[in-house]
């Protein structure tokens, strides 16, 4: 699902809510969700699952054109665990 079909799925559930009125509202959910992983590692929704930021260390890997060993830096990344009821669903 892209940005415009949540957006429009939305709009045809809330009668009186303008397209840009539910896209702003979308967009601030998500940058709440960003701040509370950045800030507090995580972000637990009840029944959907939890964001967690985690981190990868350094690595060696290989280039896989020309099979060269190269240098991986350490980097953070976000995983998701799906709420037992979520996965109950799928």
């Amino acid at each position: 699902m892209t940005k415009t079909e949540l957006i429009d799925f939305i709009c045809k559930d809330q009668k009186g809510v303008t397209k840009k009125a539910c896209a702003e509202m979308i967009d601030t959910i998500f940058y709440a969700v960003q701040k509370s992983i950045k800030k507090d590692k995580k972000f637990a929704y009840p029944g959907f699952g939890t964001f967690i930021l985690r981190s990868r260390k350094a690595r060696t890997g290989r280039d896989p054109r020309t099979g060269a060993t190269i240098e991986i830096k350490a980097s953070k990344t976000v995983g998701f665990k799906p709420a037992k009821a979520f996965k109950d669903q799928l």
